[in-house]
């Protein structure tokens, strides 16, 4: 099965793509990574010691400027891959203008982007673990934590109405109006639109006494096709919908518990569960799940990872591929980024090498 959906894949990739346009938001992050080679307890010795020094610095800490939030990252992969995409997103002017400089080249349509005097920015400080790394993000959302549905005009509406998928991303960072603004779009497009509606939150612990509403009003609401979400994202949402799961976590090891979490959240919801985890990604629909492994590739970086694999799950769907071809596409496009040295997003041609040289994991 993994050879035959590899398979599948690099003929996807090789064919002449479709037209396929996406609407994303609503966030676009100014991110500064950083990047460290050593332990979370001796960065915090580090930094222990520069306090009592009265303040210093801690030289030979790597940092990279970049493109960052999740719908400005995922529109950056999609567009690699051959999509027409229109960011609605909210930053500042001189947010529009790096916006510009990052993704000006691509197959974005730029002119929906809404200009606040608070941009969104984002430190990642990325430690090794013992068999991966871990990022913390030091966020302050800015202008996002207020946009809401009465922040999209005639136009933006007439965007998502021809638009043949519509994502809404990062509900954790859109504080205020977040649930708002997901039920609003999500039942515009089914109203009026064509296209398919998906959903990543983002971490929700960061907004957690919001969590019911978004559950009740969004996912439960019959407007989203599609809800993506990580091993923490799933157990959160189904640990709020099933009182026993909860109880089966010391019986099972995380990798199964965070299966099981998004089988029972696809047992409540209309919507299709995806689910990317380290080492495997997963769908559940209907009764119907599908597990597909991770590639074996260095990594180098985690911040943006699970954008990445959206685009890659996004466009295999768009693209009719079956179940283990959407999430071998989807690990496929995550992988490539970050084993990245320059952490770039794939065209067609250079994911289609990629699967040519490269295993999953067993």
């Amino acid at each position: 099965m993994v050879a035959h959906s590899i398979k599948e894949v690099q003929r996807f990739l090789r064919e002449e793509p479709e037209e396929f346009n996406v609407v994303v938001m609503p966030d676009f992050f100014l991110d500064r990574l950083v990047s460290l080679r050593f332990s979370v307890e001796a960065f915090c010795g580090d930094l222990r010691a520069a306090a009592k020094r009265k303040g210093g610095s801690i030289d030979g800490i790597g940092q990279t400027d970049m493109r960052g939030g999740n719908a400005v990252n995922t529109a950056s992969a999609l567009a690699g891959l051959g999509a027409s995409v229109t960011p609605i997103v909210c930053t500042s002017k001189l947010g529009l203008q790096l916006l510009k400089l990052h993704l000006g080249s691509m197959k974005l349509n730029l002119s929906h982007v809404k200009i606040h005097d608070r941009p969104s920015i984002t430190t990642a400080v990325e430690f090794p673990a013992e068999t991966e790394r871990l990022n913390v993000m030091l966020r302050d959302v800015g202008a996002l934590a207020h946009f809401g549905p009465e922040n999209l005009n005639r136009m933006d509406w007439e965007a998502v109405e021809g638009a043949d998928c519509v994502c809404v991303f990062n509900w954790a960072g859109t504080r205020y109006f977040g649930t708002e603004l997901a039920g609003t779009v999500f039942r515009h497009v089914k109203a009026k639109g064509k296209g398919k509606t998906y959903i990543d939150t983002a971490d929700p612990s960061t907004n957690a006494t919001k969590i019911p509403e978004l559950i009740e009003k969004v996912l439960q609401s019959g407007c989203v096709d599609v809800l993506s979400v990580n091993e923490n994202e799933a157990a959160c949402y189904a640990s709020r919908l099933d009182d026993e799961l909860n109880g089966l976590l010391k019986d099972l090891r995380l990798e199964e518990f965070a299966k099981k979490a998004a089988s029972i959240l696809a047992s409540f919801l209309s919507a299709r569960v995806d689910l990317h985890a380290t080492n495997y990604s997963a769908t559940f629909a209907k009764g119907m799940e599908s597990d597909v492994p991770a590639f074996a590739v260095p990594v180098l970086r985690t911040t943006g990872a699970g954008d990445a694999w959206n685009a890659g799950n996004i466009l295999g769907d768009a693209g009719g591929l079956s179940d283990e071809g959407r999430l071998t596409l989807a690990n496929a496009v995550a992988a490539y980024y970050i084993s990245s040295p320059a952490g770039t997003h794939p065209t067609r041609r250079q994911l289609a090498e990629f699967c040519d040289r490269t295993r999953q994991k067993k």
